[in-house]
């Protein structure tokens, strides 16, 4: 993924009635290979036929446009507050240390808790930085689904 953006547009549109009605979607990602998608979080025992009807709407401008289009479920609180760390390190400049990004992808060739195999390169105040930056740039891997702590197991994606 190149890009993510949080409600990224508004949809308008006349209902049946003459009604205008819009809607914002949720996200919208770009690939690396120039896909779009947009995606409605939404829970899904709460679909009703007004949003049915929003979803249905946004899927044939998706269409029109040669986008993707998904409503999926909430998305789990851990998850998303994880996400939102990480985003805090996406910037190219928490990757910028001489070297820190060989030395991580190495330290972490096998699945190892985070803070101790990072401690391993120095002050962890200073190689976390780097660490969570490639977590976000997909690099370096972690289960996202469990809380971030010292212990988190991370490792390179391809030991996996």
């Amino acid at each position: 993924m190149t890009g993510l953006l949080s409600q990224p547009l508004w949809l308008f549109w006349q209902n049946d009635k003459g009604r205008v009605v819009s809607h914002a979607p949720d996200y919208f990602a770009r690939f690396e290979d120039g896909r779009g998608l947009l995606v409605d979080c939404w829970p899904l025992d709460r679909v009703d036929e007004r949003s049915a009807t929003k979803f249905a709407v946004t899927r044939l401008a998706c269409e029109a446009v040669g986008w993707g289009y998904r409503v999926v479920g909430m998305v789990d609180p851990v998850r998303m507050a994880n996400v939102r760390w990480l985003a805090g390190y996406r910037h190219p400049r928490h990757a910028t240390t001489a070297g820190m990004a060989e030395r991580l992808m190495s330290v972490f060739s096998v699945p190892s808790p985070l803070v101790g195999q990072a401690s391993l390169l120095g002050d962890p105040i200073a190689v976390l930085p780097a660490l969570f930056h490639l977590l976000w740039a997909g690099q370096l891997r972690t289960d996202l689904s469990k809380p971030l702590t010292d212990t988190t197991l991370v490792s390179r994606v391809e030991a996996w």
